[in-house]
């Protein structure tokens, strides 16, 4: 915590670990048995601590120690991975992190939703987009095929030229001995031509298995990997969601959340992106678009009210250093009620800002258009001043699962969009109409295949249900006013970078 103790500590006491000099450079470790006492009046601490003994002590080179006691740069601190939760900003975003997870276990335990973990390795992909990151033992099976002679398409048409030209010898030769049945030269001269035949085509079938490897791969005809080489037999994938497989356990037990890491295999390097992050997704049966904005409601002003009542010093000290809104805004969201229009209004009143002359925004307004961060923030920061869900979305804009609703322009979606980071939340209902999800999903250019176990809860036994998603780092962005997503995970990974 940020509460600081002074230690007195004697000549003798501190002699007995080797003098003052080990005990005062940044960085040192240190366990102090003592007594408490009163500071005379006037100092800022009401007590101190009298050392009698330094139990333990953890050396620190001062010379070497990168951490300085001055402000030090966020991309300095990345550079330093295992030191900076020792930086007070880096141990703040860690408590209230934690705080976060422990409030997002509390809210939905509270409300009667069980826990299921969703696998991290997937054979499906969620959103259909294709940005996954591919799990693999193809690649570590090249040493394998090492050395192997690559073989030409030349030399195959020639091995397969070659048996074929053997054929023919064959049918020859066999057709001489079937009319020359008494001479027994002919029989031996038409075995020998099928022990050629045979030769070459062991040949032909060494040359076209070492034509398969490419890359040290083994591929199918088309170019493809063989994937019965894999380890799991079929491509697989780091999951990007946990959604499809939330449903399954919703459909069967109610109402559900996941909370786990999933991954994006974006090639960018903006503030708000990550390669690998957290995400909480409940699914809740029996539920309309409705009820999923009420639940992501409920779920992020629970979360600000936990953190004003647990984390109140963390808070304290990111309002002075980090974000001097940051209280006030955690304070605002948590007593009022969020602002709700559909899409379609969000999109009047930014062409009437922009038709009015009060903003330029870089990307254009129009209907059809997926919302920018720049337009979520502006709804947000300037028009409600609070948070604002915005709902019945495109569907040429949102996901094949989301239900379609009777205008068949707009799908049943809602996104939580919130001051200083933009949208928060995406969820949705549902689609449950068998006929319409198959259609959707062809649209899409999705393989229905895949989606078999998904199309099954259509099949038997459906239910309406909802649910959202939420990039946990995205509501710590939000509780801490802090501008690079980076900052807010313990051990942020990216493109070019993993470290630890």
């Amino acid at each position: 915590m940020f509460d600081s103790l002074q230690v007195m500590v004697s000549k003798e006491v501190a002699e007995e670990v080797g003098g003052l000099k080990t005990l005062v450079p940044t960085g040192t470790s240190v366990l102090v048995e003592g007594h408490l006492e009163a500071t005379p009046e006037g100092t800022k601490q009401a007590v101190e601590l009298k050392a009698t003994k330094i139990v333990h002590v953890g050396p620190s080179d001062a010379a070497t120690y990168p951490i300085a006691k001055k402000k030090t740069t966020y991309e300095f601190l990345r550079e330093k991975m295992h030191l900076r939760p020792r930086s007070n900003t880096i141990s703040a975003v860690a408590r209230i992190r934690n705080a976060l997870a422990f409030a997002t276990h509390r809210f939905f335990q509270e409300n009667g939703f069980l826990y299921v973990h969703t696998p991290i390795i997937t054979a499906s992909d969620c959103e259909g987009a294709g940005e996954m990151f591919q799990v693999t033992t193809l690649l570590g099976k090249m040493k394998e095929h090492e050395g192997a002679p690559a073989v030409s398409p030349a030399e195959l048409e020639a091995a397969k030229a070659q048996v074929a030209a053997h054929g023919e010898e064959v049918k020859a030769a066999k057709a001489a001995a079937a009319a020359n049945k008494e001479d027994k030269s002919l029989a031996a001269a038409s075995k020998a031509a099928v022990d050629k035949l045979l030769k070459a085509k062991e040949e032909l079938a060494k040359l076209e298995e070492g034509s398969r490897i490419v890359g040290g791969i083994k591929r199918l005809p088309d170019g493809t990997p063989d994937y019965k080489e894999d380890f799991f037999s079929k491509p697989a994938f780091l999951t990007v969601s946990g959604q499809l497989q939330g449903e399954f356990y919703a459909c069967a037990l109610s109402n559900i959340y996941t909370f786990g890491p999933t991954f994006r295999a974006e090639y960018s390097f903006t503030a708000r992106h990550l390669a690998e992050f957290w995400m909480i997704e409940p699914e809740m049966a029996f539920c309309d678009l409705k009820d999923d904005m009420q639940c992501a409601e409920d779920y992020v002003r629970y979360c600000c009210k936990f953190l004003l009542e647990n984390c109140k010093p963390d808070l304290e000290f990111i309002n002075k250093m980090v974000d001097n809104t940051a209280l006030a805004r955690l304070e605002q969201v948590a007593s009022t009620p969020f602002k709700r229009i559909s899409y379609t209004e969000a999109i009047d009143l930014l062409l009437g800002v922009v038709a009015e002359g009060k903003k330029s925004f870089e990307f254009k307004v129009e209907w059809g258009i997926d919302l920018s961060t720049e337009h979520e923030r502006y709804l947000t920061e300037e028009i409600f001043k609070q948070p604002v869900i915005v709902y019945n979305y495109p569907k040429e804009i949102k996901a094949f699962y989301m239900r379609l609703n009777d205008d068949n322009k707009t799908v049943a979606a809602m996104d939580v969009l919130v001051p200083k980071v933009g949208e928060l939340i995406g969820g949705s209902q549902r689609e449950d109409r068998l006929d319409v999800l198959e259609r959707r999903l062809g649209e899409s250019g999705m393989d229905l295949a895949a989606y078999e176990g998904y199309l099954d809860l259509r099949r038997y036994g459906t239910v309406p249900h909802s649910g959202f998603g939420l990039g946990f780092e995205r509501l710590i962005l939000f509780a801490t006013g802090l501008d690079n997503i980076r900052e807010v995970i313990p051990f942020p990974r990216w493109p070019g970078n993993a470290a630890y």
